[in-house]
């Protein structure tokens, strides 16, 4: 296992973090605690999950596997803050301050933990000047429960914004962006990219596989697998993400991953984890063989022709598939 630095701070962690989205949910506990056992095992110390995640209960199940197996000492845990935690309470969502402590506080309960090594930002909220998320972050790191802070889904100009009231005002600033990135969308090479390489942000993109749509399940005859993940709400959403163009890419890509002797999903976050700026792509098993599957990637490796190959089936900076929209809302970094 060959450890990155995250950003531009002294953190080192592995080359592919395990998400805990599904634990505790689509994965029961005792799967969940072997999933995490196993990836430690394998070399990965780096887990994100956030307090939205099934409204606390993947961080619950997260700091249970911990405690259970003594490794949280070796783990950079990560966690993250925005989503609506109560359907009842107005102030139960969002970045403000009030928000954010409440949330750090409960986090750190649920996950029976002394501090958070990467708390994030789960999505911009304009509406709420920066200056208040980021007194309230650097309150929480300054307080010893937080040791570094980050932002999930910013566009590039928010990044910015970040950074420059962060100096303006000497407070902690952002160490790292969580951005959804898949050959299917490379919107984020315009612009996020090469801000992070140029100001030190780790990029640590979640859904390499591009919700599902590049693991090869989903073709013309079989258009709805009935094993494959169900990110979209709507049938409508896939037939808008189904098109001609999509099959057309999707059966050369499929065969390439088979000349490689890998199978798809494991190229298409091989090819995540080789793009330049990249720090951590996010793999969200539900099982062990999913787990197996995809720490098969890191012994992948990508000949510059691959490239040229992936990069003519998938231009870059492009965009073929509007998952992100289909599933979350307009995207920021179109």
């Amino acid at each position: 296992m060959h450890y990155r630095s995250l950003g531009r701070t002294g953190v080192k962690v592995s080359p592919l973090c395990l998400g805990c989205l599904n634990f505790g949910g689509k994965a029961d506990a005792g799967t969940s605690y072997r999933i995490i056992d196993h990836a430690i095992d394998a070399g990965i110390n780096f887990l994100d999950t956030a307090n939205v995640y099934s409204r606390g209960k993947s961080e619950e199940v997260t700091g249970e596997a911990l405690k259970r197996n003594g490794k949280r000492d070796k783990i950079v845990l990560a966690t993250k803050v925005h989503g609506r935690m109560d359907d009842h309470d107005p102030n139960a969502i969002g970045s403000s301050r009030r928000h954010i402590i409440a949330q750090c506080e409960m986090s750190l309960r649920r996950l029976q933990i002394d501090y958070i090594d990467l708390y994030q930002i789960h999505r911009p909220q304009p509406d709420i000047p920066i200056d208040e998320t980021l007194r309230a972050l650097d309150d929480l790191i300054r307080s010893g429960k937080v040791r570094y802070v980050g932002s999930s889904t910013f566009a590039a100009w928010q990044l910015m914004e970040s950074l420059m009231v962060s100096r303006e005002l000497g407070l902690n600033r952002f160490v790292c962006e969580q951005p959804p990135y898949n050959l299917l969308d490379r919107r984020i090479e315009r612009e996020l990219l090469p801000l992070a390489r140029t100001y030190g942000f780790a990029i640590v993109p979640w859904s390499p596989l591009g919700g599902g749509l590049l693991t090869g399940r989903y073709t013309r005859e079989v258009r709805r697998p009935a094993d494959a993940k169900r990110y979209f709400a709507e049938d409508t959403y896939l037939d808008s993400i189904l098109t001609e163009g999509f099959f057309e890419r999707i059966g050369p890509f499929c065969d390439l991953a088979k000349a490689k002797g890998c199978t798809p999903s494991q190229l298409a976050t091989a090819w995540c984890l080789h793009q330049p700026g990249v720090t951590s792509p996010i793999i969200g098993p539900r099982s062990l063989g999913h787990l197996e599957d995809q720490l098969q990637t890191l012994k992948i490796t990508l000949t510059a022709e691959d490239h040229t190959t992936l990069d003519n089936l998938f231009p870059p900076g492009g965009m073929i598939s509007p998952f992100y929209e289909a599933n979350f809302g307009p995207n920021p970094y179109r």
